[in-house]
């Protein structure tokens, strides 16, 4: 069972949610296209991801010619296990 909402706290209730929108949206940029900015988004995320898994294959070249392994060429260069 629920507890009914007074007409009075639903108002204040929808008053507070539009002015976290209107705050969200002044934000972003009034007139920002939040589908474009994703997808801007999503392209350079494809594109950090080919660049760092071309690095991987790389590195992993560089640890067969110098017969180590690819954990030791990473702390030789201080990659960290974020990058």
């Amino acid at each position: 069972m629920y507890a009914p909402i007074s007409a009075q706290k639903q108002e204040a209730r929808m008053a507070a949610l539009q002015a976290e929108v209107a705050s969200l949206e002044k934000e972003l940029g009034e007139h920002e296209d939040a589908d474009a900015i994703v997808k801007k988004h999503i392209k350079l995320l494809h594109r950090y991801n080919e660049a760092k898994d071309a690095t991987q294959i790389l590195i992993g070249k560089l640890a067969t010619l110098k017969e180590t392994t690819v954990r030791q060429i990473h702390d030789d260069l201080d990659l960290r296990d974020g990058d």
